[in-house]
């Protein structure tokens, strides 16, 4: 008869009585739990939040989180067995507290916030501290899928707007074209265009920060300046490329016409969006690296 030595295993602690069989189940336990935590939170998402234009970012997020967690699954399996048993459970009674409030309340912020948590908790009865250290970046990536309160998204998208509409009238007026401003509406030629909650770029602002922030953390030939600085000017990137889909919005309704300019032009500008943010930050990134290395060239003549 099979017995499994316990004792002799150098990667499993001698008071576990469970071993390889009782570890995969208690594994399938906390997944199935997480996942029946999950699901009703990610549906309501999808339907509420997540379908407007304000934060559709949640699920870009979402999918990025998760395929750094599918990356790191090799070095989570290949990690001792040494669960952190009361950090966890005390992590995982925090977690279900959220979570009730946040159904019973229905604070969508509560519920996301308890499937983080429960996350890590996971982690820690599974792999401990060394386990949580290593997904500790996408455990951070899932803040952004937090649900922004709607007051504090009216304050920020604003500002954002007239900011995205100055800029733009300032650059078309440097270029020649008759363009005036009123708050956020653009007058160029016969046609006025109002600046919707989406152009203030709240969303491609999220998105871009995430992305940003997962290239910062792929990259491993940078010093932990160079990627603060370049995480940091992630946010005016993607500034500057939200006001440069709106200009291309603007000078297409200028040139061929309204149904021009909100028809598929309109989706593609979003394209443009995200092609512009990433060749602003890769020259970003080659500008540190220049910067750097000139620093690094009059420290050595020195």
């Amino acid at each position: 008869m099979n017995t499994e030595s316990f004792a002799l295993d150098p990667h499993r602690p001698a008071w576990d009585l469970l071993g390889a069989r009782g570890e995969r189940l208690s594994l399938s336990v906390l997944l199935a739990g997480l996942a029946a935590m999950a699901l009703p939170t990610l549906w309501e998402l999808s339907n509420t939040v997540w379908s407007g234009d304000e934060q559709g970012h949640g699920p870009v997020i979402l999918g990025v989180a998760l395929w750094l967690m599918w990356r790191v699954r090799t070095q989570l399996a290949a990690l001792p067995y040494a669960p952190a048993a009361f950090s966890g459970i005390g992590l995982l009674a925090l977690a279900l507290v959220c979570h009730v409030m946040g159904r019973s309340l229905e604070i969508v912020q509560l519920e996301v916030g308890a499937l983080i948590i429960a996350t890590a908790a996971l982690l820690l009865l599974v792999r401990g501290w060394p386990g949580l250290r290593l997904a500790l970046f996408p455990l951070f990536l899932l803040l952004f899928i937090v649900p922004l309160p709607g007051v504090f998204v009216q304050t920020i998208t604003v500002p954002l707007k007239t900011a995205v509409s100055y800029m733009a009238e300032w650059l078309m007026y440097g270029l020649g074209y008759p363009v005036a401003r009123t708050g956020v509406i653009l007058a160029v030629g016969q046609y006025q265009l109002l600046g919707a909650d989406a152009c203030a770029g709240l969303t491609s602002m999220f998105t871009l920060e995430c992305l940003g922030l997962v290239y910062v953390n792929l990259i491993g030939h940078h010093s932990t300046l160079h990627k603060t600085l370049l995480a940091i000017l992630i946010l005016p990137i993607a500034f500057l490329a939200n006001v440069v889909r709106v200009v291309i919005l603007v000078l297409v309704t200028y040139h061929f016409g309204d149904a021009a300019g909100q028809g598929f032009v309109h989706g593609f500008a979003g394209i443009v969006l995200f092609v512009v943010a990433t060749a602003l930050m890769f020259g970003t990134d080659n500008l540190l690296g220049l910067l750097r290395l000139g620093r690094r060239n009059v420290a050595a003549g020195a």
